[in-house]
């Protein structure tokens, strides 16, 4: 049930299901999110895959449901240009500009978690401290996995700062402020299998957050990478131009027993902030940066320049952590 506390195996058993018995699920999530809000609510829609398929599944039930987007500046052209082409879609700003925002708080790296422990240490937090120095224990008194891995502490003596206010500052006040002004609650696209703070939010309060502190409903929370691709495709709903199109690559059998299609994009796999450096060890290559050289060269020089010549100074950045660009 909504709000109890439920465990990791029953996501995995959810997101094994084929995705005309998710669909069934998430529009039971959307049904009761308006009804509990009597209607005063929004999409989150970023532009990207995921909140394309959100936004048209809610509009399935609810067509007159408003999309609301926050123009960080962070966004594939491509993105903002497919936005504007929507229908009942507001754009917001926040207050500071990407740059400004690096200036003030520091860069976005290696992974919102360990930027916030590395940000929090490097003005002394004993906590933090603890964590970057790996003697943080959990309860059984062996090594926390909640550790600073060793690779990333090397951050602590950078010429730059880290932070994770970035998402906080440029996507989470704007649409705090808007909450405010108009009373709606959001519909959100996000996925548990992207990170664990989000299956352990999933895991505090269901798909529908009515106890969290800023309430949210994240009705495709069990839904995976290859759920999102194959409603689009199977819908055949227009996505930002800058994925280029949705291919079937291959079939996989399932736990059922059946075979399920798996789909893939010819363009990029994934758009967010453009110039945003968390997660990018994992990345395969060519990574998101080497990529953006070659489809966006001025985007890439713009954030490769130094801030003193009026650019992001991320060269600088991926050079120290040795991450090619």
């Amino acid at each position: 049930m909504e709000g109890t506390k439920r465990e990791a195996w029953e996501m995995r058993q959810m997101q094994a299901l084929p995705l005309e018995a998710k669909i069934k699920m998430s529009k039971r999530r959307i049904r009761d999110w308006f009804e509990a809000w009597d209607g005063q609510v929004y999409v989150s829609f970023s532009g990207g895959k995921d909140s394309t398929a959100l936004l048209h599944l809610v509009r399935s039930m609810y067509p007159n449901v408003k999309g609301v987007f926050c123009d960080t500046g962070l966004e594939y052209p491509e993105i903002k240009e497919f936005v504007k082409k929507q229908e009942n879609v507001e754009i917001i700003r926040p207050e500071l500009s990407f740059r400004q925002v690096i200036m003030k708080y520091g860069y976005p790296l290696p992974t919102k978690e360990y930027a916030a422990k590395i940000h929090a240490a490097r003005r002394g937090a004993a906590w933090a401290l603890r964590c970057v120095r790996g003697e943080a224990t959990g309860p059984d008194g062996m090594k926390s996995r909640f550790c600073v891995p060793k690779r990333w502490t090397r951050l602590m003596d950078a010429p730059f700062e880290v932070t994770n206010y970035c998402c906080s500052v440029m996507k989470k006040r704007p649409m705090r402020e808007y909450e405010k002004r108009t009373g709606e609650r959001p519909f959100v696209g996000t996925m548990a299998e992207e990170s664990l703070p989000r299956l352990q939010a999933w895991q505090r309060t269901g798909c529908n957050g009515f106890e969290a502190k800023h309430p949210q409903s994240a009705p495709l929370s069990f839904w995976t990478k290859n759920d999102v691709l194959q409603y689009l495709h199977d819908n055949k709903i227009e996505i930002a131009p800058v994925y280029g199109e949705i291919v079937l690559k291959e079939k996989q059998m399932t736990i059922w027993g059946d075979e399920s299609p798996q789909y893939e994009t010819t363009g990029c796999d994934r758009t967010g902030c453009v110039f945003c450096m968390f997660g990018i060890s994992r990345d395969e290559r060519p990574n998101r940066f080497e990529r953006l050289k070659v489809t966006h060269p001025a985007l890439y020089e713009y954030c490769m320049r130094s801030v003193e010549q009026g650019g992001l100074g991320i060269g600088a950045v991926l050079d120290y952590v040795n991450i090619p660009h």
